[in-house]
């Protein structure tokens, strides 16, 4: 047998002259794409609101029964643990509150990463250069450039449109490393009777995570590797050319993980995200919200968004509030 051919580096997969956005809001811009979505786009966006339902898409975090927190394969899930509660008056250890009051409350320990969330776009990286040519240096220590508080200090708020690609191959859930491209978005854009509109907010359902939720940790992690966007120039020239903001997914990485033909991990984080300035955010629970609008044939709504304002975070959780 063959040896497989050697992993290219993103440089070359990519290429010299790959589509960037680096500089196009000034050398000092750390929202990329982000700055598509203006007062105009926020209009645009409640216009989609027919109905007034709300949709939270953030998984669960602590959930307490098996099989528990998805996760990329070595975080954590939340640990959260009282610190005052009844128990400590009753063991006398708490101070009496004029009045009588008791209380609770606990602390946590978690990965910002670690449930549905926002990544900061200097989160990835190649060649030394985050989001817009900072050097990677600025990420020691925490991120000095490019991290997460831009995004939870300016929100997200905008037109968002559903892409059901499992629905349209009729499937529960994608396959393990199963693919599809901005053609196949558009294909299922038709089928849908919706069209995908410049500097719409993309959310593309797979199945992924309600999957994990019907099945074991050992058969999500057998062989991992996520459906998802694949990488191709022509796809980072249509994010580029619709000037897409955001993409949210309701998988841990927002792409199939390696790259078919390659083995490449993860390109788009660095095509989309690092060059174009594509927000990403992952890990979202979608099926609630599919249902509804193949129940009505409504596919667009108006999108909500801030992660917390975590100082110098490489990504923050967030609760993304869709309304129809």
């Amino acid at each position: 047998m063959a040896d497989r051919p050697e992993v290219p580096p993103l440089r070359q997969l990519l290429g010299e002259d790959t589509p960037s956005n680096w500089g196009k809001w000034g050398p000092a811009d750390e929202l990329g794409s982000l700055n598509y979505l203006d007062a105009a786009q926020v209009l645009r966006g409640v216009q989609h609101v027919h109905t007034g339902e709300t949709f939270t898409l953030q998984i669960q975090m602590g959930y307490p029964k098996p099989p528990g927190d998805p996760l990329w394969p070595g975080r954590t899930p939340i640990e959260r643990k009282n610190v005052v509660d009844e128990s400590s008056w009753t063991r006398g250890e708490a101070r009496q509150i004029p009045g009588g009051m008791h209380y609770a409350d606990d602390t946590a320990f978690l990965y910002l990463q670690g449930s549905t969330q926002y990544d900061a776009l200097g989160h990835v990286w190649y060649d030394g250069k985050i989001w817009n040519g900072y050097d990677a240096e600025n990420t020691v220590g925490g991120m000095k450039k490019a991290s997460v508080l831009p995004i939870g200090e300016k929100g997200v708020v905008g037109r968002g449109v559903l892409i059901d690609i499992a629905r349209h191959r009729d499937k529960d859930v994608l396959d393990k490393g199963e693919t599809f491209d901005h053609q196949d978005l558009l294909a299922a854009a038709e089928s849908q009777g919706v069209t995908i509109e410049p500097r719409d907010i993309l959310l593309i359902r797979t199945g992924w995570i309600g999957w994990w939720y019907r099945t074991t940790p050992k058969e999500f992690f057998h062989h991992y590797c996520e459906p998802g966007l694949t990488y191709s120039r022509e796809l980072v020239e249509w994010f580029q050319r619709m000037e897409i903001p955001n993409l949210v997914t309701d998988t841990i990485g927002n792409e199939v993980s390696a790259e078919p033909a390659t083995g490449v991990a993860l390109p788009l984080h660095s095509a989309l995200m690092r060059n174009l300035g594509v927000a990403f955010t992952e890990i979202c629970w979608l099926d609630d919200l599919a249902a509804a609008c193949a129940a009505d044939s409504r596919w667009t709504f108006l999108y909500t968004a801030a992660p917390l304002k975590v100082v110098e975070g490489t990504g923050a959780p967030v609760n993304p509030v869709v309304i129809r």
